[in-house]
């Protein structure tokens, strides 16, 4: 079965040549121009991913982001203007998986989709059962995780960095590896997305019983889910 794209851009010329690429490439292609129609598609249930313009007529790709988080974990990826910093944090703080710089190539976007796709969908079959670190429980397979028997709602990319760091309990794993595993690609220069999803992840998780967050950052190095 043909995996779902949803496309939320007003750049007609754009959207246009993008879904032939990836139809070309055997994927399903839904485009739509504004971010209402956007919302109510993402939400429908049936897409794998969506990618949204930030830029938009209407209500904006932000905002139409901020709506789709509210009920639904569908992996999104943002499209932002160059070296627009703002919405690209924003985008990621709402719980956007990565975000594409404009202008992108069709190509480049489409390799982006299957990175975040693979890793939703991944095969786990060499991890057993559940992942125990104390209060944590991961279960890789399900792709759910419980804190303190409460279950925490994460996004595609939150899941896969928290897994990467439970799998290696005790274990500083660096920003690079964790770019690579959880968003397909290597980290780049002053790029805070592992950052701001470190962040968004501790939130939801809450604190140790000593006030602590059981991701703790080591500077230089990377991050590390630590032993209680």
């Amino acid at each position: 079965m043909k995996e779902k794209v949803l496309l939320v851009d007003d750049d007609v010329e754009l959207v246009e040549m993008v879904g032939d690429y990836l139809t070309q490439e055997g994927f399903e292609v839904t485009i739509v121009h504004d971010g209402e129609s956007g919302v109510r598609e993402a939400l429908s249930g049936q897409y794998a991913i969506a990618v949204v313009d930030v830029m938009m007529p209407g209500i904006s790709g932000i905002e139409a982001l901020r709506q789709i988080r509210l009920t639904s974990t569908l992996p999104v990826i943002m499209l932002t203007a160059r070296g627009d910093d703002t919405d690209r944090i924003v985008g990621l703080e709402l719980g956007a998986d990565d975000y594409v710089p404009k202008p992108c190539t069709p190509r480049e976007l489409t390799a982006r989709i299957r990175a975040i796709l693979k890793r939703v969908g991944g095969n786990h079959a060499e991890v057993a059962g559940v992942i125990n670190a104390g209060q944590l429980k991961v279960w890789p397979e399900k792709r759910k995780v419980e804190w303190g028997g409460r279950q925490v709602e994460l996004t595609s990319t939150e899941f896969n960095l928290l897994e990467m760091l439970a799998s290696h309990i005790g274990q500083v794993v660096s920003k690079d590896d964790l770019s690579k595993q959880a968003l397909g690609r290597p980290l780049l220069r002053f790029d805070r997305s592992i950052d701001v999803h470190m962040s968004s992840i501790r939130q939801k998780l809450g604190a140790l019983p000593d006030g602590r967050s059981c991701i703790q950052t080591v500077v230089r190095k990377g991050y590390m889910l630590v032993k209680e």
